[in-house]
């Protein structure tokens, strides 16, 4: 009898092909998405930094309380740690973002010379996330968002959601870690999709593939998706597989990521 091999097989990942209609789905059920900048880089950086570990309203608050205190980012590299926390205490966790915004600021001014990271756009890809990324507390997320929604580079920025999605999918494999994902996803999305990926994959994952019970039943790509069989039972499936038309979950209009929202949103 022919001996077999001990080494698992490595689990099949979605092409290029399958990636863009997952994006084409999603965002025609979230859509359509704009992509104008928001923000310039270095508030960018700052808000992203305040969104940590908080609500899309939370760190909106904590953002608009720093820039009426302070009015400038400059002024805020240069207050004192403890005006700083007062200011975003709405946002939570004041007294380790407070020190993280200062540092970043600082560093930013001693390494550019001013807080303007336009400068960033006309840089290789690669090139900018290095640069961004030998700042303080900024690791390969915190420059995506910052070179994708403030400058519109085709930077991948992988959160919780977008992760969890990617890997039920099968866009990423099992074992892919976070920091790692960010360099597949790049090679794997086209540029001018990178955008819709983001915005698409992170509705899709905070709208239907919560991290507790999915609402697969209701899934846009849920035909596509190999983890489906691990959340509904075969009899579910059969029945689902029946239907002719399925009432999809998720809706449009969702207030777009990585932007401070208004206090009624």
């Amino acid at each position: 009898m022919p001996k077999t091999s001990g080494k698992k097989r490595t689990p099949k990942t979605k092409n290029k092909a399958d990636i863009a209609r997952t994006i084409e789905m999603m965002t025609k059920q979230y859509g359509p998405f704009s992509q104008e900048p928001r923000l310039p880089p270095i508030d960018e950086m700052v808000f992203t930094i305040l969104s940590q570990h908080t609500s899309d309203i939370n760190s909106s608050r904590a953002y608009r309380r720093l820039m009426e205190r302070f009015v400038t980012l400059d002024a805020v590299a240069s207050a004192e740690i403890s005006e700083i926390e007062t200011a975003i205490a709405p946002g939570g966790l004041a007294k380790i973002k407070a020190p993280r915004i200062k540092a970043v600021l600082n560093k930013v001014l001693e390494l550019n010379g001013s807080l303007d990271l336009s400068f960033l756009r006309e840089m290789p890809l690669n090139d900018a996330k290095a640069w961004l990324r030998q700042l303080p507390g900024i690791g390969p997320k915190s420059a995506g968002i910052v070179l994708s929604f403030s400058l519109g580079m085709p930077a991948m920025a992988i959160d919780t959601h977008i992760f969890r999605v990617s890997q039920r999918l099968g866009v990423i494999g099992p074992k892919v870690s976070v920091d790692k994902a960010h360099d597949i996803l790049e090679d794997k999305v086209d540029p001018e999709e990178v955008f819709n990926f983001h915005v698409s994959y992170i509705n899709h994952g905070r709208q239907v593939c919560r991290a507790q019970r999915p609402l697969c039943p209701e899934c846009v790509v849920g035909a596509l998706c190999p983890s489906r069989k691990k959340f509904m039972s075969k009899a579910d499936l059969a029945e689902l597989a029946a239907q002719e038309e399925n009432t999809l979950a998720g809706s449009s209009g969702a207030p777009m990521p990585h932007f401070p929202q208004s206090e009624t949103s």
